[in-house]
This record gives C-alpha cells, sequence and structure tokens, in this order.
C-alpha cells in the first residue's frame, strides 16, 4: 500500500515504551502540582475486513497529532489503539477536545472507514497510575457533547 503522503507521520506520536515513560512522569508532577490529566483511548473498529487497527490508529495519530496541543502526548500501539495524554485538563474540558476531535474524523477520509469509540479517565479522580487510568478509560466510553453528522467516519 502506498503511504498517504497528505499527512506524514506524526512525530509527536511516541513508541509505546517511551510514552509509558513519559506519562509516568507526567503523573508525578501532576500530583505533585496538584494539576489534572486526562487520558483519552481511541479505539478504531474497520468497517470493512480489509481494515487493521494498527494502521488506522497510525493514520488517526496523523490526524489528531494536528489538532492537539503541543504538549499533549499521543502514541498508537500496536493493538490498534491511541492514546492521548491530555496536559492540565480537567475531565470537563477534555469534553470540549473528544468534540473537536470527533469533528476532525468526521470529516477526514481514512483509507479504511471506521468507527471510533474515544474512552476517558482523569488524574485523579479516576486514577493516579498509568494503569488505573487505562482501566478507568477502557470502561468509560464518551460520547461527543453533540450529534454526529450523518455520513460520519466516526460515531
Amino acid at each position: 500500500m502506498v503511504e498517504d503522503e497528505r499527512l506524514p507521520d506524526d512525530p509527536r506520536a511516541l513508541p509505546p515504551e517511551v510514552f509509558d515513560f513519559v506519562v509516568n512522569n507526567e503523573l508525578k508532577r501532576a500530583i505533585r502540582s496538584q494539576n489534572f490529566l486526562t487520558l483519552l483511548v481511541v479505539q478504531p473498529t474497520p468497517r470493512t475486513t480489509e481494515g487493521h487497527r494498527s494502521e488506522l490508529a497510525r493514520e488517526l495519530a496523523r490526524v489528531i497529532g494536528r489538532v492537539v496541543r503541543e504538549t499533549d502526548i499521543l502514541s498508537p500501539s500496536a493493538d490498534g489503539r491511541l492514546s492521548l495524554v491530555l496536559l492540565d485538563a480537567d475531565f470537563d474540558s477534555s469534553m470540549q477536545v473528544v468534540d473537536r476531535l470527533m469533528t476532525w474524523v468526521e470529516h477526514y477520509e481514512f483509507k479504511t472507514p471506521a468507527t471510533f469509540a474515544i474512552g476517558a479517565a482523569s488524574c485523579p479522580t479516576h486514577g493516579v497510575d498509568l494503569a488505573s487510568l487505562r482501566s478507568a478509560a477502557a470502561s468509560r466510553t464518551v460520547q461527543p457533547r453533540r450529534a454526529p453528522r450523518g455520513s460520519s467516519n466516526a460515531q
């Protein structure tokens, strides 16, 4: 398959091991300084049998990397999820980011049509370590505050 030349890989997308290390340090900083931090986990599901979640996660990282802050941390994983950490963002503020991300996803034409589920968890509200935040995000799927468009890539 020819690589999409419109959006090169986002250089800010970290490998999973580096992501874990950086996020664990940011969690310590957030607790020490009494700031919030929110983990978003995006799970793409291809609408066709030809799609691969890991490819969708990398493509999603390219799209999302353009619309999040430079300080936010993102990482596509081998199992096809995209993790995004919003620094200094509480859970309610993060829902505004979810709305903005879903708008971008809806307007982007992915190589493989897909639906996207977003889980969210905030430190210290839902946990203070990466494992507990991942677990909380997996069990806490959030919906955008506005209704998605009819011919959307995302639901």
